[in-house]
């Protein structure tokens, strides 16, 4: 079995993130992946070493060497070929504040202590689609989710992707979340009725009790073809989840005792 990749960790995010050479038709598109992007910043802008940039990205050298080259490449790529360069997904989370020590005061959340969640740009013929996840999988409790993946499509096809961090937050909180990063529509697992009713007050399209893949689930879902319960709930609470009770992790929402 291959060995999962670790996420790595972005102290920035791009103010611009997409690049198109001037008066001539673009067809080909490059897309820099955010670590990739992180990588560039870290040792082309910044100046540090491969062994400076793992630590802040919380990742290995020869990693970071790996994503170095293959951002130089793209980048070289569109120049030397004018394709148009766009800047988004990749497996990564945004630094919460608590690395001060390796990211240092250029680190804006480190200065800042910052740990709320970052609002990511959308593009205004796009639609954008979340799913709960975990280690590529679909997270089958979004009450209690840590990581969202995104996805922007345009013409029925995925454009960009990015994992993201929900920071400990709650179904409410979780819910604000996805409304503030204009997410269109979410595919989960279980989910609750209270929810439920904050995503469809948000205009957010709820496809639950939808369990494997999370790339094949968006793929289903952009294809017509993705099975999923359009009654779906989880009938246990976060204030049951106590003593004498059972939890949503015991036997998985969306599964067994969550519809």
């Amino acid at each position: 079995m291959p060995r999962p990749q670790r996420c790595r960790r972005i102290c920035e995010e791009p103010l611009y993130d997409r690049f198109c050479p001037e008066g001539i038709h673009v067809g080909d598109i490059v897309t820099l992946s955010m670590d990739e992007f992180e990588a560039i910043r870290l040792v082309d802008l910044e100046g540090k070493t491969h062994e400076q940039c793992a630590k802040q990205m919380d990742i290995s050298r020869t990693t970071v060497t790996e994503i170095y080259e293959s951002a130089r490449y793209k980048l070289a790529d569109c120049i030397v070929n004018g394709k148009q360069l766009t800047i988004g997904g990749g497996n990564y989370r945004f630094c919460d504040g608590s690395a001060a020590a390796v990211c240092g005061k250029r680190c804006h959340r480190c200065a800042s202590g910052k740990t709320d969640y970052v609002i990511f740009k959308k593009g205004a013929d796009s639609m954008r689609i979340a799913v709960t996840y975990e280690n590529g999988m679909i997270f089958q409790h979004f009450g209690h989710t840590e990581q969202f993946k995104l996805y922007d499509i345009e013409n029925d096809k995925i454009v960009s992707e990015q994992v993201v961090g929900t920071n400990g937050s709650g179904h409410g909180a979780i819910a604000g979340f996805l409304a503030a990063n204009k997410v269109d529509a979410l595919i989960c697992g279980g989910i609750g009725g209270g929810a439920q009713m904050a995503l469809a007050d948000a205009g957010i399209k709820l496809y639950g009790g939808v369990s494997g893949s999370a790339d094949v689930a968006v793929s289903a879902l952009l294809a017509g073809t993705l099975g999923y319960d359009p009654d779906v709930h989880c009938s246990h609470h976060d204030h049951e989840h106590g003593a004498g009770g059972h939890t949503c992790g015991a036997h998985g929402c969306g599964m067994h005792g969550c519809h």
